[in-house]
This record gives structure tokens, sequence and C-alpha cells, in this order.
């Protein structure tokens, strides 16, 4: 591995962008000396980020249209070529750049990969994995969000793709798979996670639990958790909203009356570990896995500090070989 790494950005990309952005990649170099940002956004964007970044480490290149989140994906990535998003995808093809990072449009991010970087081969369909926090341990949940319709085939790759990220990535020895489902029993679900299921038991080429209940997932012995983009979608969102609204209720009741302000003042040391252990900005992005390079996306919404630590998830990423620990692993599952 290079003792240097190159990480394309997306200057464009995102709810706040152009200063979110520029604000991440800030806080990020000094961290990391091994690390330069190759940065691509429009005339007046990138005049903001070299008076508030200088040159050290940074190579800015000019980019044209913006896709925006009401653009059209498809449509977007075949007139926008010339678009930040497009040409952090063509730098990590041509190898400028190791691994990119972008919280502009998740579809226009995920249709501009497939048509870019490709697939590596075994893999169907790309997936977005982020990762969440669990009782005692973070896990993966894949896909969430970029596969609303899914075959039995596509499941069982996406555990290979997220047992080999909580590998290289997370440092995981033995990653296990779990698959959700409405009950742990084998015979349980919909026909698609019942052939999803018996090929996941069939294959070697990552260790496979069988079924987990959404009510376990956080506290499941499962690092990677399995579903369909729509059924992860569901839970990554309904978890978010949850923790959120969660901590309102008890800011509320703690001030309801003196006794709860005085149990919340005693306890303010415990809910504000909580509530960073449950913050969603601790772990970056989602990767977009089974593309052939490494793709982060960043949430629309981040934050400087999210976008620094999903920096330092590509950067993770390119450290730990992951393009070339799943081609190893594809070559196993192929084997069945």
């Amino acid at each position: 591995m290079a003792d240097t790494y190159t990480i394309a950005v997306d200057l464009m990309g995102g709810d706040d962008a152009p200063e979110c952005v520029i604000d991440g990649v800030k806080a990020f170099l000094p961290l990391f000396p091994d690390t330069k940002i190759l940065l691509f956004g429009r005339e007046e964007a990138l005049s903001a980020a070299k008076a508030a970044l200088g040159d050290d480490r940074i190579e800015y290149a000019l980019s044209g249209a913006d896709i925006t989140m009401h653009d059209e994906p498809m449509l977007a990535i075949r007139r926008k070529q010339d678009s930040s998003l497009m040409m952090c995808l063509k730098a990590v093809k041509e190898g400028r750049a190791q691994a990119m990072v972008s919280a502009g449009s998740t579809g226009a991010l995920f249709l501009g990969s497939m048509v870019t970087l490709r697939m590596l081969k075994g893999i169907d369909r790309p997936a977005l994995a982020p990762v969440i926090p669990g009782m005692d341990k973070p896990l993966m949940l894949i896909d969430c969000g970029a596969n609303a319709d899914c075959q039995p085939n596509y499941l069982m790759q996406f555990g290979l793709l997220g047992s080999a990220y909580m590998k290289q990535v997370m440092g995981v020895e033995a990653p296990m798979v779990g698959l959700v489902n409405i009950g742990a029993e084998e015979e349980k679900g919909s026909k698609l996670y019942k052939e999803a299921h018996a090929l996941m038991k069939q294959q070697s080429a990552y260790d496979f639990m069988g079924n987990v209940e959404a009510r376990d997932i956080m506290s499941s012995k499962a690092d990677v958790i399995v579903c369909d983009g729509f059924t992860g979608n569901v839970i990554l969102k309904y978890a978010e909203g949850l923790s959120k609204n969660l901590f309102k209720m008890i800011k509320t009741e703690a001030l309801a009356s003196f006794t709860g302000k005085l149990g919340g003042l005693l306890l303010k040391g415990a809910f504000g570990r909580i509530k960073t252990r449950m913050n969603k900005d601790e772990y970056g992005g989602a990767p977009l896995l089974g593309v052939n390079g490494l793709v982060v996306k960043a949430h629309g919404s981040s934050n400087p500090y999210a976008f620094r630590k999903a920096l330092e998830q590509a950067r993770k990423m390119v450290m730990g070989g992951l393009t070339d620990q799943l081609r190893l692993g594809l070559e196993k599952l192929s084997e069945k």
C-alpha cells in the first residue's frame, strides 16, 4: 500500500455545500498528513476553498454544471459529465484518487458509480451500507436504499460485501452476518427472504448466523445485518427518528420537575456518552459497496464533523485494501 493516499472530494454536493465540505476538509487534513485531497468544484466555490485551505496537499479542479437533488439521476449523469460528482468518479477510475466522498445526490452517485466504475465481477448490484450503533458494538446495515427491489442472490452478495468491510475497515476479526426477517426460524418470511436464507446458508465465503428480527438488531451478535434496500431504509430512518425524539422526551421529562432536573444533572455525563454513541455522524457516510472503486456517500445534511468522519472512513477503506479483499471473497463465493 502506498505511503500517501488521495481522496477525491465533491465540493458542490450536500445541503450546506460548499461551506460544510470546506470545513470538513480543513478539520481532516491536520489529522492525517499522509492524505491528499483532489477537490472538484465550481469557480466561486474553489476560490472560497483556496482562501480557507491554501494549497498544502490539495489539488483544485474546476467542474461544470452541478447535479442537484432535483435532477433526474440518469439524465444528470449523462448530461453533466463535467459535474463535480462525475469528475470525482472519473478520478477514481483513472487512478488519480484511491477513493471519493460526496454528500450529493444519492441516485446520481449510485448510477454514476455503476456506469463509470462498473461492478466488481460476481456482484449484480451495489449496496449502500451505513455503520450504525449497537448495544455493545457498531454494526453494518446493508442495503439501505440503493435497491428497493432485490433478488435472493443480491442479498447473499450483500453479506459478503458487509463482511469484508467490517473486517478490513472496522477491524472485526470474524464478522457474523444476519438476515433481517419477521422471525428467527428458517421457514419464516417472504419468498425472497426464504430463498436468500437458503443461499446464504450454503455459501462458505462468510459466517452466516441466520435470521435476525428487527427488535433484536441492536443487541444481536451479528456484525452485518442484510436486507433489501426498502426495508433497510425504513429501519434506518425509524432508528434515527426514534433516537432523536427519545432524547427530546427525556429532556422534557427531566425539566418537568425539580427532582427531574436534579436527576438529569446527576446523569448528564451518562446521557452525553449515550448521545455520542447514538450519533450517526460518528460513523461517517454510507460506503457504496460492490462497484470497482471506493465510494463514500456522506449524508446530504452532513455538518463539518460528519464530513470529516466520512473522509476518515474513505481513508480507512483505502488502507484496508477493501477492493482487493472483496475480489478474494467473490472468488470464494463463486466456487459454490
